[in-house]
């Protein structure tokens, strides 16, 4: 049995290529809206205490650290892609980044709203524990 992959082309795709074709150029999200350092508006978190995001060539770093005492864990520096709201925008709305620990894996997504960042994390563990995976949402500011 021969299977065959289909490709898809949402028509805001298919408009970004024909703009492509016509001007030579590409849209690029400038990420300047998303870079700097972001803090949990809850200083009582077990979760992600501080966000440090910095553009990277074209995308950003993130730079997580998360809550532990007497001061917070490094996560330490993932790549990370900043996304406009469609094929032709500059302007960011969100990002996305990865990171692997030892024992876990965390998806990061963060969106911006009204000057503020809503980042939501995806933890699934890795090493075998039994532990179920699980989402959190924290609210930042600058």
């Amino acid at each position: 049995m021969i299977t065959t992959k289909h490709e898809f082309m949402a028509p805001t795709d298919v408009v970004e290529h024909e703009h492509e074709l016509k001007t030579g150029l590409k849209a690029a999200v400038v990420t300047a809206p998303l870079v700097g350092t972001w803090v949990n508006c809850d200083s009582a978190t077990r979760g992600l205490v501080r966000m440090v995001i910095a553009a990277a060539g074209a995308g950003i770093s993130v730079h997580g650290f998360g809550a532990c005492s007497p001061t917070p864990c490094d996560w330490g520096t993932a790549p990370g892609v900043a996304y406009a709201d469609n094929v032709t925008s500059t302007s960011p709305v969100a990002f996305t980044t990865k990171y692997k620990f030892n024992f876990k894996e965390t998806i990061v997504v963060g969106r911006l709203n009204a000057g503020c960042l809503i980042v939501e994390t995806f933890d699934n563990f890795t090493d075998g524990s039994g532990r179920s995976a699980y989402y959190s949402t924290y609210y930042m500011g600058k």
